[in-house]
């Protein structure tokens, strides 16, 4: 028997300006890294990391309990979340549809922080460099490109789970990592909304 995941409910960067305009509209939940978060964001966004949001559903959900746009670079780790949170219980979730790479092309307001490579190009770079380099090392010892097959694989398998093992052990390294997301003060955040 095969489950299907349901898809979840999405708003376009144009719907959400709407319901921001006042300061009154929904809570966004921005679940990308501290680092990716402090680079840039949506004024008045909330940073929640997926894996801090993962961890602490339970504590997050007697803190939500009105409309939560879930937002990220775009989109796949959004809806991660919200399959999350779906699972804890909490109703009325939408995802960014395209992310900050949909609301920044749309010309929606942004706070702006230091400059960073986002994950997705770290990433890149990374795989890219294994690749290369085990092909050029390969020419001389036998056996070393089977470790650009690997990385290959790995990328493939990436696409296909909408998950990268790569892109989680990058996020976790100083330079992503940017100041600490505690959950407590992701709370006190919270409840201060007036």
């Amino acid at each position: 028997m095969t489950t299907v995941t349901p898809t979840p409910a999405t708003l376009d960067a144009a719907a959400l300006r709407e319901l921001t305009r006042d300061r009154s509209g929904p809570r966004l939940l921005d679940v990308r890294t501290p680092g990716e978060f402090h680079t840039v964001h949506i004024p008045g966004a909330y940073n929640v990391p997926l894996d801090t949001l993962r961890e602490h559903r339970a504590d997050l959900l007697h803190h939500l309990d009105e409309d939560v746009v879930l937002i990220c670079r775009s989109g796949a780790r959004a809806a991660q979340a919200e399959q999350a949170l779906s699972e804890a219980g909490l109703p009325n979730l939408r995802v960014l549809q395209g992310g900050m790479v949909a609301w920044e092309a749309a010309g929606g307001p942004v706070t702006r922080g230091a400059a960073r490579w986002e994950l997705e190009r770290q990433v890149r770079l990374v795989a890219g460099s294994i690749v290369l380099v085990s092909g050029l090392v390969g020419l001389a010892v036998p056996g070393v490109g089977l470790v650009a097959t690997a990385v290959g694989a790995g990328l493939t398998f990436a696409a296909v789970t909408n998950t990268c093992a790569m892109g989680m052990l990058l996020a976790k390294l100083p330079y992503n990592r940017g100041p600490r997301t505690d959950i407590g003060s992701v709370i006190a955040a919270l409840r201060s909304r007036p």
